[in-house]
């Protein structure tokens, strides 16, 4: 290896996915909807295609309608793959009572 090279940077990175929160209703897990728009196979119109995922967040700082990015985890549970990295845009609370 070289002297100038960091040890961390050499580990592959996973993939990571920026989408909003739909569900913080079990502990410590988020559910985030990513979508993404694609060219239909044969009409070739742009459709929105969206997916589910599973992340895990400890301190619980995402709420509904945040948008997170999510960065791939070894797995946790059955469904659970992903863990929350930051939340990108936190969601408007309208209506708070103080």
């Amino acid at each position: 290896m070289p002297e100038n090279q960091d040890p961390q940077a050499t580990t592959k990175k996973g993939q990571e996915k920026i989408g909003q929160v739909v569900s913080t209703k079990m502990e410590k897990t988020i559910v985030v909807e990513v979508s993404r728009r694609v060219a239909h196979p044969f009409y070739r119109r742009i459709i929105k295609k969206r997916k589910k995922f599973y992340a895990h967040d400890e301190q619980g700082l995402a709420k509904v309608g945040d948008v997170v990015r999510i960065v791939e985890h070894r797995p946790l549970s059955k469904l659970k793959r992903w863990a929350l990295a930051e939340v990108v845009r936190a969601a408007v609370q309208v209506g708070e009572a103080q």
